[in-house]
């Protein structure tokens, strides 16, 4: 029996319906998955304030209670949009009803200690590495394929001499960070290279102006060895925090001077970039879907324009535990079980997979990057022990 007219009419609009409903849901999720890929990869400029200066109290101050203020340990706080710098000490009281913590004042670099805005880290030193450690400290350029890209020297106790160390900072950071590792290595007899790679601060950006997680700035790195090589280096440790030890493993991978590399040493290190994305969709509630298009579409060449990138960023190349049998270099790898940004599961599971190679050292309490700041005397003493 032929259906009614009308009813065919109501079959083929709510077919249509449908159609344009996927139609918009699809260009929807496409849409979502850009916009979070392109988040992962911006560097991003505005660093805004995240911490209350509620009272300066001679050699302590009051602020307000963050997730990142309550932790024990030595840390910094940048003022006046990182023109200042302090130096904090250990916590000396806390009040949970008010919100509110009190740290030591260790020092204050530069700027005025007043009550306001200011922005939490963990650096604790600021400032170029004779101003901020005592330590002699040469300004060169690096030339690389982008240009020319400022770097710091450290010496060693002896003289430049042929052991060199490269430290890596993290995605968004500055080279203030590795400042902490300097000591050590300065002390186990390494001269220190402290490179900026491309999207830093006043360096060349790339093409794109976009992160590529190690999958084009470990050609930077490249660039920083060849100029040690160049200036008598035959022997080269490697050292990354975060990002930076993402970066070092692409160097190790695919760089012939990675030959010259006898030790690496990572600091909550990426070791899986698709676990670092799914950790951070999480977070910010992105569907599971679409963190998968977002990952497919950063190495796709039909995504790069919609991504914003001029090299494909093939997440899969990114996954160590995966490709842990391609590693070959002695390893410190030091990560904190509570690293609320970069997971530690990849790190232990790297670890688990070559033991051979793979010296671990897992931290508790501290947050990413910052196992130095709630114990330096252990941290130092593993890196010295590791790099002599």
């Amino acid at each position: 029996m032929p259906e009614p007219a009308g009813t065919r009419r109501a079959v083929r609009a709510a077919a249509a319906v449908g159609a344009t409903t996927t139609i918009a849901s699809a260009a929807g999720s496409l849409a979502a998955a850009a916009y979070f890929a392109r988040r992962v990869l911006t560097p991003e400029r505005d660093r805004p304030d995240d911490v209350q200066i509620l009272d300066v109290r001679g050699e302590r101050v009051l602020l307000s209670a963050t997730a990142e203020t309550v932790v024990p340990g030595r840390y910094g706080l940048w003022l006046d949009n990182g023109l200042g710098h302090v130096r904090l000490g250990g916590l000396t009281g806390s009040d949970v009803a008010e919100g509110t913590v009190e740290r030591e004042v260790l020092g204050v670099d530069s700027g005025e200690l007043v009550v306001g805005g200011a922005r939490f880290n963990g650096y604790h030193y600021a400032g170029t590495p004779d101003v901020a450690l005592g330590l002699p400290t040469e300004h060169v350029d690096i030339v690389g394929e982008l240009g020319s890209m400022p770097a710091w020297v450290v010496p060693a106790s002896g003289g430049r001499g042929s052991r060199w160390a490269v430290l890596v900072h993290g995605r968004g950071a500055r080279r203030e960070e590795v400042l902490r590792a300097l000591p050590s290595l300065h002390e186990a007899g390494w001269t220190s290279l402290v490179p900026t790679y491309r999207n830093d601060e006043d360096v060349p950006a790339g093409p794109d102006g976009r992160y590529n997680l190690g999958l084009s700035e470990w050609r930077d790195i490249e660039s920083a060895v060849e100029y040690a090589v160049e200036s008598g280096a035959d022997e080269v440790l490697v050292v990354g925090w975060s990002m930076g030890g993402a970066i070092a493993l692409q160097f190790l991978d695919r760089s012939p001077l990675a030959d010259l590399v006898s030790k690496v040493i990572l600091d909550g290190p990426v070791i899986d970039w698709g676990d670092v994305l799914d950790h951070h969709a999480r977070m910010h509630r992105v569907p599971k879907a679409v963190g998968a298009l977002s990952r497919s579409m950063m190495g796709r060449r039909w995504g790069k324009r919609l991504v914003g990138v001029h090299e494909s960023v093939d997440v899969a190349q990114t996954d160590w535990v995966r490709r842990a049998d391609e590693l070959r270099h002695p390893m410190l790898l030091i990560h904190s079980a509570d690293d609320e940004f970069v997971p530690v599961g990849p790190s232990r599971l790297l670890a688990q997979h070559r033991p051979d190679i793979v010296s671990y050292e897992e931290w508790r309490v501290a947050r990413h990057c910052k196992e130095w700041n709630t114990d330096p005397e252990r941290w130092q003493q593993l890196v010295t022990d590791f790099a002599r």
